[in-house]
Order: structure tokens, then sequence, then C-alpha cells
């Protein structure tokens, strides 16, 4: 059975009470015992007086000894059981410390399984959730750095070239200009889409809206791109999961970021799949795109920010890989999730939106 804090505190509270009442009925037996003492000493005509003193003091000495034993006794109880209840909470306070201060490694050791054990447990929690969005904003910038370090090197480069001399103002080297400014733009366009969908869920403005409707309008504006690469496309849709609730804008930008996530690592001449299915927990979108799979200790990560499956790509066809994130943080929004499986024939990467049904 779990241990209970009130049991403890009981214990440490009650325990004193209890020996104030067992004392004072002992008193008062004793008292009815030394009278009843007397009548006897009466009616057997025996000196009373010296006999009854010598009764008293032998029961006020014990009870003396008893009361200074109960009372040490009580004392150290406390004592001991007061501090094994504070002393998570002295860990706490000193792991606050250590948090506020910028270390987020510093945990609580959790020994028992009640409440301050629960207060530790959800501690430790919250510890681990800061120590992770530390991590991750460590990461996060160090990588917008790596990422604007590229083109902003290669900018400067060719700008002091040009002013140097070195490079003749030709129509190439301003493409190339003009190329590594439109990566910067796209860096920055991502990161404030990725801001957006972080935000999401407070401006969502949810309608029912044709799921396959957007589907198709999506795969009409990236046919160009998938035909220049061969892509064979089919698209089955679940009549049942024809109508979602969910923020139009946020829904495109979704589809808009897998097909171009599947498009960028579809080979050419492969195969693209788009379906929609009902399950228990509502709508299921699935892209499922062949081509080399990703690894197994990858998939956990390819949600994560900046995160490039196959590091060897460069950025110009693999993005700064914050695509499937913005999808995320735009799908949790919503309330639903997202996941991902690869195997040797095809990855699939799929979102579920909840059925209205479930949210109630």
């Amino acid at each position: 059975m779990r241990q209970r804090l009130l049991w403890k505190l009981l214990l440490v509270n009650v325990v004193p009470v209890i020996a104030v009442v067992v004392l004072t009925i002992w008193l008062a037996i004793d008292r009815l015992a030394a009278n009843y003492f007397m009548a006897l000493m009466d009616q057997y005509m025996v000196e009373p007086v010296e006999t009854h003193r010598a009764f008293l003091t032998a029961i006020h000495h014990y009870l003396l000894w008893a009361s200074l034993a109960g009372l040490l006794l009580a004392l150290l109880l406390s004592y001991l059981l007061t501090r094994r209840v504070l002393r998570p909470l002295s860990q706490m306070v000193a792991a606050t410390r250590e948090v506020a201060a910028g270390n987020f490694t510093t945990r609580v050791e959790v020994t028992a399984n009640d409440e301050v054990g629960e207060l530790g447990s959800a501690f430790n929690r919250m510890a681990d959730s800061l120590e992770r969005l530390e991590k991750l904003r460590k990461t996060m910038v160090a990588d917008v750095a790596h990422e604007l370090r590229t083109p902003l090197t290669n900018l400067r480069g060719y700008l002091e070239g040009l002013s140097d001399g070195v490079l003749p103002p030709e129509k190439q080297t301003f493409a190339m200009l003009q190329q590594e400014n439109l990566r910067l733009v796209h860096l920055v366009e991502d990161l404030q889409q990725l801001a957006r969908a972080d935000a999401a869920k407070a401006f969502l403005d949810k309608r029912q809206l044709d799921l396959g409707e957007l589907i198709g309008e999506m795969l009409a504006l990236y046919r160009p791109n998938l035909e220049e690469k061969g892509i064979a496309v089919s698209c089955s849709v679940d009549p049942q999961a024809g109508q979602v609730s969910a923020d139009r804008d946020k829904l495109l930008q979704t589809l808009r970021n897998l097909l171009e996530n599947a498009w960028k690592y579809t080979p050419t001449g492969g195969r693209l799949a788009v379906s929609t299915e009902t399950t228990a927990e509502g709508t299921k979108v699935t892209f499922a795109n062949s081509g080399a799979p990703i690894a197994a200790a990858d998939l956990p990560f390819i949600f994560e920010r900046f995160f490039r499956a196959d590091r060897s790509r460069s950025r110009e066809a693999g993005g700064a890989g914050l695509g499937l994130a913005i999808v995320k943080q735009l799908i949790e929004a919503h309330g639903g999730r997202v996941g991902a499986e690869s195997d040797a024939e095809e990855t699939r990467i799929w979102f579920l939106l909840p059925g209205e049904s479930r949210k109630a």
C-alpha cells in the first residue's frame, strides 16, 4: 500500500498527544489506587502516614522517570520522522537554487512514494525538460550561426573579389551572389515560419476543410517539379476522412512542407504516394516516397530543428532542416501528432489530426 504523507504527519503529531492522554490516565489511576490503598490501611487499622508517604514517593519517582523517558523518546521520534519528511524538501530547495543559477543537470533523490516523492519526481521531470530546452536552444543558436556562416562567407568572398578586381563583374558572378542571397532569405523565412508554428496554438482559425481538395491543390502546385524528376505520383483519399477541422493556412503549410520534403528526397524516376485514412484516433495523412532509407538511429530526430538525416547533402538540396520541425509544431498545435517509418522500399512520414468526437 502506498505510503501517504498524511500518515507520517499524523504519526508525528498524534504520538505526543497520546502520550499526554496515557500519562493523564495513568496519574488518575494512580490517584485512585492511592485512595484505595489508604482505605485498606484504615480498614485493617495500619498506620497509613508513613506507608502512604513511601507509596506516593515511589509512584512519583517512577512517574517522573517515565515522563522524562517518554518525553525524550517523543522528541527523538519526532526529530527523526520530521527530518526524514523534510529531507527531500531541503534537497529540492538546494536543487532549485542550482536550476535558478543555470545548472539544469541537478536532480533530487526520490526515496519515498508519497506526496513528497511525487513532488521530487515532478521536479526531476521539470529539470529534464529545462535541460532539454537549454540544449535545444544552444544547438539552435549554433545551427543558425552555422547555416548563416556559409552564405555570408561566400558573399563576402565574392564582394571582396569584385572590389579588388579579382573577379570580373559578369552576369555569372552576380547570379552566384543572387543565389547566396536567396539562401539567406529562405533561411530567414524558415525561421519566421518556425516561430509562427511555435505560437500557432494560440492563433488557430479552425474550419471544416476538404482534405482531398487541399492535397490536390498542393499536388497541382508541385506537378512541374515532380514531372521534371519523373516521379510517379498516386493519391488515395478515404471519403470518410475527407472533412477535417483545421486552420487552412497552417494545414496547407504542413502539406507543402511534406510534399517539398518528399520531392527533394525522392530519386529521379521514383514514386510518391499520398494517402488518407480514418483511424480510431482521427484522420491520418501519409506521404510515402521511394529512395534511400533513413537510418533507424536517425528516425527519432528527423522532426528536430536543423536535423538532416543525410548529412552528405548540400544545403541547397537538403535545406536548413526546418521543414519537418515546422510540420511537427503545426500538427501538435492542432492536438495531433507526427511520425515516420522507413525501410528499404520506402519512407513514410505521416501526421494525425484528432477527430471532432475527441474534443468534447
